[in-house]
């Protein structure tokens, strides 16, 4: 009888991918009708007017099609990176890079709303069928609602490798099912990490003393929870999902109210299966929590304010007006709001081999030259009948530019070979998710910045992601990073159409 073998495989992950458009060689479709065109205005231009106003033409249409398709190892070429330190000229020349709230601010009726992308946001609170209430943040100028989960993460230590193996199964599978979910356009997962003010823990014991405990016993307690702060960090986590106001393309947008009578009855069944991901006890966060959440990513000094009024019994009573920050300042590489200093980078390459489940450990872990690190994983699932059409022209592109010329370059064959497998996966039932990371690094102290950028890059190597500092967009890049469930391309000025065409 032949031995069956029970050892253990880790399992790998990857296959990640950018679509790309159809073109000549490396060119994309903008890239290769500039060229054509400018071949086709070449060739009129010699036979109008002579040789050297058709190699003029010619030499025009090179350097056009040079700018717009040589990029770097980000994805951006000179004409991006040109349009974006321009708009921030314009921006700082203008000075709608500063903001000021409050009563001596420009806010309407004094109040401290937020700036930027989330300045017209709107906070409503409703109650699901359990009887939970949960916040729900209205975006118009997009015409999402957001509803945000509170989780407890179980962490992988002294986890089963096979059971870690389940959690990232079960978190892929409900990943697919959102595409499923009517109306929901977005989500996203945030993982924070800072320092542990100790409040909660002293409230902890205190409230489950035994008043009868030996006083040896209590020693230990109060020993205990005098030291355990220092050098300690908490770590939270939320998963957010954004819902469209409109059910389908053409139909009527729902009010506030309707939205939330909808999401009251699927909000027990998508915290539920949430748990399953290793996401630990998932729940709707009210709306004062979401305000808590968001006064202290502006103003970190906030979160003892706030830990210590909690420990008290007299919690801080907070509402969407009072959560933005007093002023800020946005810089070519940072952001300064308050009391603290940010940098912000977000992801421009997925790793390009097999990972496994591990990679992001030491990019999610606390570090002790960040006061207060904040990593969102942003994904937007696409339905089944989009998916089955992105996959398909992405197939034919690639072979598109495989047969483009005599000798396809070797990485044009294994991009073909991906997108064979990708739509292979997806025929099998599969789902299709865009996906990006955004990192926000904050310090109190502007000397410390410096370092924590560096932590930052040095550990952005070890989970072999690509991550680009968000030049001259640092408090859109800030505002992404918070459990908010902004769609950044919804905001985006230059429709994805093109940005993918070229």
């Amino acid at each position: 009888m032949a031995a069956i073998n029970t050892e253990y495989k880790e399992p790998s992950y990857g296959n990640w991918r950018v679509p790309r458009s159809a073109g000549l060689a490396n060119l994309g479709t903008i890239g290769t009708a500039i060229v054509m065109v400018g071949l086709l205005l070449g060739i009129v231009s010699f036979a109008i007017w002579g040789l050297f106003v058709g190699l003029g033409v010619l030499a025009a249409a090179g350097a056009s099609a040079l700018l717009l398709t040589v990029k770097d190892k980000h994805g951006q070429s000179v004409v991006d990176r040109f349009g974006a330190r321009l708009a921030f000229r314009l921006a700082k020349s203008s000075g709608t890079n500063l903001y000021r709230s409050g009563p001596l601010g420009v806010t309407p009726w004094g109040m401290y709303q937020l700036p930027g992308l989330a300045a017209q946001s709107t906070l409503y609170e409703f109650t699901d069928s359990y009887n939970r209430p949960f916040a729900l943040l209205h975006v118009p100028a997009t015409g999402h609602f957001t509803v945000i989960f509170s989780t407890e993460p179980d962490g992988a230590s002294l986890v089963d490798p096979e059971q870690v193996d389940a959690w990232v199964a079960n978190w892929g599978g409900w990943l697919a099912g959102l595409a499923d979910e009517a109306g929901l356009d977005a989500a996203a997962v945030t993982v924070e990490t800072a320092p542990d003010s100790g409040y909660r823990l002293r409230n902890e014991v205190d409230m489950n003393i035994d008043p009868n405990a030996p006083d040896f016993a209590k020693a230990i307690l109060r020993e205990v929870v005098h030291t355990y702060p220092e050098g300690s960090a908490t770590v939270r986590a939320w998963a957010s999902l954004t819902f469209n106001a409109c059910l389908r393309a053409g139909s009527k947008k729902r009010e506030p109210e309707d939205v939330a009578r909808d999401l009251a009855s699927r909000i027990p069944g998508l915290s539920a299966r949430l748990q399953s991901t290793g996401a630990g006890i998932a729940r709707p966060m009210p709306a004062q929590e979401l305000c808590e959440v968001v006064r202290v990513a502006y103003d970190p000094p906030a979160a003892l304010i706030i830990d210590e009024a909690t420990a008290a019994g007299s919690p801080v009573s907070l509402n969407w007006g009072e959560v933005g920050p007093t002023a800020t300042q946005a810089n070519w590489d940072n952001y300064r709001h308050d009391s603290a200093f940010s940098a912000s980078w977000t992801m421009t390459g997925a790793p390009r081999g097999s990972v496994n489940s591990s990679v992001l450990s030491r990019l999610l872990a606390p570090h002790g030259d960040i006061d207060r690190k904040r990593i969102s994983l942003l994904y937007r699932p696409m339905d089944s009948a989009r998916a089955a059409a992105v996959v398909e022209r992405d197939q034919n592109n690639a072979n598109v530019r495989i047969t483009s010329g005599t000798r396809p370059s070797a990485r044009a064959l294994v991009d073909a070979r991906s997108a064979v497998q990708t739509a292979q996966e997806e025929a099998q039932g599969a789902g299709l998710v865009n996906f990006g990371i955004v990192v926000t690094a904050t310090v109190t102290d502007r000397e410390r910045l410096a370092d924590a950028v560096a932590a930052i890059e040095q550990t952005s190597g070890t989970a072999r992601v690509l991550l680009r500092r968000a030049y001259g967009a640092q408090d859109t890049a800030f505002a992404a990073s918070l459990p908010l469930g902004l769609v950044l391309p919804r905001h985006s000025m230059v429709p994805s159409e093109i940005k993918d065409a070229l």
